[in-house]
């Protein structure tokens, strides 16, 4: 049997340009979001609710927008995507200070930018790629993610403390903005890629209702994935903010995390082999909650910071084997194949049910335990949460091996 490359073709290059240009604009704004939204308002509240209406209706629109990829032009609903996340910053910048007034309206406009995007980015991805290149593919977008959280932040961070303030705020949100604004001109040098099938809105439920079926079983441990990624991907950041008061430094939390991150992506997706993923998930998930641990000694920046590059050395060692595996398992017959768009929502159906439970937990705990010690409690509970993700993927990567 021929062998076949794993050499990345050149829409997967482009893919990968436009995946990274979405990154970096989302970088160099959505880091400080939080802190903007904190500094207006002075409450875990409404970051979390803004969080919470984000997550919520990108799933939703996963699921309606499920059927526009399907059956119509995927690219288009690409293209929305990204000018929906420019006109929510755009929002951002005519409303000022008083967008913490508009959390909601903001986060639910942000949550259907990013579904749009993120629905078609998904299924292009899957047909663009193939089991032999997933896990390099994978390996360079976090490797170009991890680059744009080196550069981009830490240039917020020193344009916010240089330009004081709401002038800082105002270019960042606008240079964001711009880069949008290249990503939708580039994916025009994707290729056309139409409809084909009817949508079946019902597909999630259906397929979680047949016994010993192995989405069952998938499903779960993306919800653990989600769980973590609820919390983590804002309240990270703020913490830093909160710590230091000091955008400059999360800016420099950013780089050096990013950049331990760059390197351990590359290397993972380099080395990796389909033999040791089982091995190298169940060492990422013990070590993503171990990492977590010198932060009971006290949220300072030093912990902080050797909390961040733990967790940027060992996240590849999950990530990249949860993400293949899922579209390995889609692609592993033409009829499930056939269904990659429904496969691909009910992957993001996962992580938002996932995310909402780790934001419940943010929103039950520190609204009514503000301290350090309460945010390190939360961190450790629902960053161990992936370790029963790998305790449900263990079949599917024994069989791989």
């Amino acid at each position: 049997m021929e062998q076949k490359s794993d050499k990345l073709d050149k829409q997967s290059i482009l893919l990968l340009i436009v995946q990274a240009l979405f990154g970096v604009a989302n970088a160099l704004s959505g880091t400080f979001l939080p802190v903007y939204l904190w500094k207006a308002s002075g409450s875990y509240m409404v970051i979390g609710w803004f969080t919470l209406s984000q997550y919520l209706l990108s799933g939703l629109t996963f699921w309606i927008a499920g059927k526009w990829v399907k059956e119509r032009n995927k690219m288009n609903a690409l293209r929305i995507g990204i000018g929906l996340s420019g006109v929510f910053y755009c929002f951002v910048l005519a409303l000022g200070e008083n967008a913490q007034s508009f959390a909601v309206p903001l986060g639910i406009l942000n949550g259907i930018a990013g579904g749009f995007f993120w629905i078609a980015f998904n299924v292009v991805y899957f047909e663009i790629t193939e089991p032999e290149t997933r896990d390099k593919y994978n390996g360079w977008a976090g490797l170009l993610g991890s680059a744009a959280g080196i550069f981009a932040p830490w240039i917020s961070g020193i344009l916010i403390t240089t330009l004081k303030g709401q002038h800082g705020y105002r270019l960042i949100f606008t240079l964001s903005l711009i880069i949008f604004g290249i990503s939708v001109i580039l994916s025009f040098w994707l290729k056309k890629r139409k409809g084909h099938g009817h949508y079946n809105w019902s597909h999630t439920i259906s397929q979680l209702r047949k016994k010993h079926d192995p989405w069952r079983r998938m499903f779960g441990a993306i919800v653990a994935q989600g769980v973590r990624e609820g919390v983590f991907m804002f309240l990270v950041g703020l913490t830093v903010y909160i710590a230091t008061r000091d955008e400059n430094k999360l800016g420099m939390f950013s780089l050096i995390t990013s950049l331990v991150a760059l390197i351990s992506f590359w290397a993972a997706g380099k080395w990796m082999k389909k033999s040791f993923r089982g091995p190298a998930m169940l060492i990422g998930t013990v070590m993503i909650a171990i990492v977590i641990l010198p932060l009971f000694w006290g949220i300072h920046y030093s912990t902080l910071v050797m909390f961040g590059i733990g967790t940027s050395l060992f996240l590849p060692l999950y990530i990249i084997p949860m993400t293949s595996r899922v579209f390995d398992l889609i692609g592993q017959s033409k009829e499930s194949a056939e269904k990659r768009e429904e496969f691909v929502v009910m992957r993001e159906l996962a992580l938002t049910t996932g995310r909402t439970i780790g934001l419940a937990s943010y929103l039950i705990v520190l609204p009514r335990h503000d301290s350090a010690l309460a945010i390190t409690w939360l961190m450790l509970v629902v960053g161990a949460v992936p370790i029963t993700g790998w305790w449900l993927m263990r079949p599917f990567l024994a069989k791989q091996a």
